[in-house]
């Protein structure tokens, strides 16, 4: 019977659609991370408490949540079905079916799924920056809010689907939220290289402040 670890390394060993490319990409952003997070935990006291390494932990698995569920609504066919079924366009169907407010199904079938490669390709590009942005610990504020929106979507879109548990969507609502409010970021990640060197003044300084 399959348990977590297996599961695991058979993930790693799997080749997608584009090769085995985007998993190589995975194991270097967690090697990426476990490095940088070592390189905060040597140069800086500050960084070697617990509750650093808890939400540097939390940041890299949730990331790798993320970059796990793009895998399978990747460019150009937005599925990882050898025959292009299923993928993202089934459930974004099924969010045009099963939406908590009929404006948002409205929405979807009658904006999104018309333009569907328009909007598929915002959706991959947007959980990857998340994945890359948690696991990394880069601009970490931003990938916290687009995960937090991207979840209240999943939330209230499928909210009212068979055999779905809202519970799911909501909890992920909240562990991104986490990363937005307590700037997971520099929490042993770049965004606690970069937030010391940031002084103020300045548009583009307040933004980079901001998103770290």
């Amino acid at each position: 019977m399959p348990n977590p670890f297996s599961d695991f390394l058979q993930f790693l060993q799997k080749s997608t659609l584009h090769g085995r490319f985007p998993i190589y990409a995975f194991i270097f952003l967690v090697l990426a991370s476990v490095a940088i997070a070592l390189f905060n935990f040597a140069r800086n006291p500050e960084q070697r408490t617990m509750q650093k390494t808890y939400t540097w932990l939390a940041r890299l698995f949730v990331g790798g949540m993320w970059y796990q569920q793009m895998l399978w609504k990747m460019p150009l066919t937005f599925t990882d079905s050898p025959d292009g079924s299923g993928g993202l366009r089934y459930w974004m169907g099924e969010m045009g079916k099963y939406a908590a407010f009929k404006q948002h199904a409205a929405l979807v079938n009658d904006l999104m799924l018309p333009h569907f490669k328009v909007f598929a390709l915002q959706v991959w590009a947007g959980e990857t920056f998340i994945a890359v942005s948690l696991m990394l610990g880069l601009f970490t504020r931003l990938g916290g809010l687009l995960g937090t929106l991207m979840a209240i979507n999943l939330w209230l879109g499928l909210y009212n689907r068979p055999n779905e548990w809202p519970w799911t969507y909501f909890f992920l609502i909240l562990l991104n939220g986490f990363f937005l409010f307590l700037r997971a970021g520099r929490a042993l990640g770049i965004d606690a290289l970069v937030a010391p060197k940031i002084t103020s003044g300045g548009t583009l300084r307040r933004i980079i402040s901001w998103i770290t």
